[in-house]
């Protein structure tokens, strides 16, 4: 139809032309995809629109051109709110709320709605937190959780441990085992209400990065600040999303449209501060296995780093590319550096401060 109006085949359709479009086959279109279509032609200053970006619209694909073209112009909405709109099925009414759980902006949040397949499912999230938490230690150690004071707590392959250091997979592997069902619990539940969604929105991709910087982050932080003490647990991997999603509704908050925001917040601060006050009280807490300390605390700030920095310009870019933000740059910049200068840390300092590590399990 746009070949109608582009009789030189240059390309572009002049906005007017593209509106008369709009009104004469608008009802033939998905009301959201109609919406934004128009909010393309308000926000063009140039007074002509790309075909190219019509195609992208109708495929579910997003062009840089025809982001910024959204960016840039004033988003007005011409019809009623996602939240208003009635009849929806449970799956509907799913996807409706995580957009509203996750997106600041009504244009993004129907964008979502109108394009999500469930194809892939959030696999990642899912998966980490079955395999890691429940087939390895429910089915190979022949319990759900290693306690602090079990026997084959420190002579576990996975957990970090300073003596242990050379052995890289360590530095990941760790979040594969926990100090005691509370702490496992609050992890899976954390992990569960804010992974989950988030990775429904912003894809496997972005949040395992999220996820696994965090974890390395984790342990790397505590081998630089906590040098003597193991690390057990994925709480680096898991503050990293929860503190990234914090802060985007902080951020963002007169957008967030998700009802009870601020009751949400609040229980997720008060379990992430539950949980990290049982961890610096378990790191001082005399060990069961002395001259070995309990796990360290620092993997969870660790987390958070990554979260506040990293995770906040993953998640407040949604459906844009990474490459074109200075601030992603800045961040992973200081990102590489700090796992840089954890490496050779670990491989000059701990014989330069000649410290006393407890002895190899």
């Amino acid at each position: 139809l746009l070949s109608q109006f582009d009789p030189d085949n240059t390309g572009y359709i002049s906005t007017e032309k593209f509106r008369t479009l709009l009104q004469r086959h608008g009802s033939e279109l998905d009301p959201h995809k109609l919406e934004v279509l128009l909010a393309l032609a308000d926000s063009n200053s140039e007074g002509r629109i790309c075909y190219q970006d019509f195609v992208n619209l109708m495929s579910n694909k997003r062009s840089n051109s025809f982001r910024q073209a959204i960016l840039q112009g004033n988003r007005r909405l011409c019809s009623k709110a996602l939240l208003e709109e009635t009849g929806l099925s449970l799956s509907q009414r799913l996807i409706r709320h995580v957009a509203y759980e996750t997106l600041p902006r009504e244009i993004d949040r129907k964008w979502y709605y109108d394009s999500y397949t469930c194809c892939p499912p959030p696999w990642f999230m899912i998966t980490i937190t079955i395999v890691a938490f429940f087939i390895y230690n429910g089915v190979v150690l022949d319990r759900f959780v290693l306690q602090v004071t079990h026997p084959l707590y420190l002579k576990n392959a996975l957990l970090y441990h300073p003596q242990l250091r050379a052995q890289a997979w360590r530095y990941l592997t760790y979040i594969f085992m926990h100090a005691g069902i509370e702490h496992l619990g609050l992890n899976v539940v954390l992990q569960l209400l804010v992974g989950v969604p988030l990775e429904m929105v912003h894809g496997a991709a972005r949040i395992s990065f999220v996820y696994l910087a965090g974890v390395v982050a984790g342990s790397l932080a505590v081998s630089v600040a906590d040098m003597t003490a193991p690390v057990v647990g994925s709480s680096g991997g898991v503050y990293a999303l929860v503190s990234a999603h914090l802060a985007n509704i902080v951020m963002n908050w007169s957008g967030m449209k998700c009802q009870f925001k601020l009751l949400r917040m609040a229980v997720a601060l008060i379990c992430m501060s539950f949980e990290f006050g049982r961890a610096v009280w378990l790191r001082f807490h005399p060990s069961a296995y002395p001259p070995c300390p309990h796990p360290s605390f620092v993997a969870h700030l660790g987390g958070v780093m990554v979260g506040i920095t990293l995770g906040v310009i993953i998640l407040r870019n949604y459906e844009q590319r990474l490459q074109d933000q200075t601030l992603w740059w800045i961040f992973l910049s200081i990102y590489v550096i700090f796992v840089l200068f954890a490496i050779f840390w670990n491989i000059f300092a701990y014989s330069l401060l000649d410290l006393k590590l407890p002895p190899p399990p």
